[in-house]
């Protein structure tokens, strides 16, 4: 487990997570008190990779519980594996046949039958789904339960009673109590209100969109075939396009395809003619594009304004370039 906060900071640094002390923080506590942390904020910020850079600095398995609607208990607890049940009885059926063959009625041979109930409602024919997987472990794993935001209220409520006790029953075999309760992670996109029942049992941690700095740092790290100048000309655009009116920001993750689009096409500077027609990299609606398209002009004639005035005030021989060249 983690040692101090700055262990954390640097475990996920090595995992080319950049964290800042708020997350090292959450992430150290997390663990050092056993609760789950809910981690809140738009999609696209690192919410996931989070749970995901943890579990390698610990050297965990990661059981990831992708929530839907309509997600329910079997989905993500466990089920019995019915057709392997029906082959195993198919092949035993002589077996069967001993087990029934000296009943005098119907009745007897049911219950003959149910007494060999252990036999097919065993490990061996139990599924288990990410829940169960997770709490049923033999060694210590860290538990993602991405989006739950997505799934119903009455599913909220169920994953809450399982995550009080790490413990789930089976009316076939009887409680399963985890040996190693897992190191738990909750993701929410903010689509649905959550219960304050399922807060009030978290550490909570708000992603927002990073800083220039940090964002930057960012590209830099996952985007390093991209030139420094393109980087920052590329974040400080997006920047931008997040104060704009759209029915999708971009996204970090967006930015960093976007980057690495105009690293494939050798772009050196946003004033490429070719840039407009990337813009689809970092904006899902045709709307959100035209938009930033306009954005786009208004953006280079502010640089190529701000290059004019530089070189203006550049002494003869400086090697100093201007922003566009």
């Amino acid at each position: 487990m983690f040692k101090s906060i700055e262990e954390v900071g640097s475990l996920l640094g090595k995992q080319n997570y950049i964290s800042d002390k708020r997350i090292s923080t959450v992430v150290y506590l997390s663990a050092a008190l056993g609760k789950p942390v809910l981690i809140e904020g738009p999609a696209g910020v690192g919410k996931t990779d989070l749970a995901k850079v943890v579990s390698q600095s610990l050297g965990r398995e990661l059981v990831r519980l992708q929530c839907y609607e309509g997600l329910d208990e079997a989905k993500a607890l466990y089920e019995w594996e019915y057709a392997k049940q029906l082959l195993y009885t198919q092949i035993l059926k002589d077996k069967i046949s001993d087990v029934i063959g000296s009943a005098k009625s119907l009745t007897e041979a049911v219950s003959h039958l149910s007494k060999q109930d252990d036999v097919f409602f065993s490990e061996q024919f139990l599924l288990p789904r990410p829940l169960l997987k997770a709490i049923s472990a033999d060694k210590p794993t860290v538990l993602l339960v991405d989006e739950i935001d997505k799934a119903d209220p009455e599913f909220e409520a169920f994953l809450l009673e399982v995550l009080s006790d790490f413990q789930v029953s089976v009316p076939e075999l009887g409680s399963i109590k985890a040996k190693f309760p897992p190191l738990v992670f909750l993701t929410s996109n903010n689509t649905r209100e959550l219960s304050d029942a399922l807060k009030r049992r978290c550490l909570h941690l708000f992603v927002d969109y990073p800083e220039k700095s940090r964002e930057l740092e960012i590209v830099r790290l996952k985007v390093p075939e991209v030139s420094a100048k393109l980087a920052a000309e590329v974040v400080d655009f997006v920047s931008d396009l997040r104060k704009k009116d759209l029915k999708k920001i971009p996204s970090i993750s967006e930015t960093l395809d976007w980057a690495r689009a105009l690293a494939v096409l050798n772009v050196k500077t946003l004033g490429d003619e070719v840039v407009k027609d990337t813009l689809s990299a970092i904006l899902k609606y045709e709307g959100d594009v035209l938009k930033a398209q306009k954005e786009m002009a208004a953006y280079i004639e502010r640089a190529k304004a701000k290059a004019a005035v530089a070189d203006k005030n550049t002494p003869s021989g400086d090697p100093r370039k201007d922003f566009l060249n």
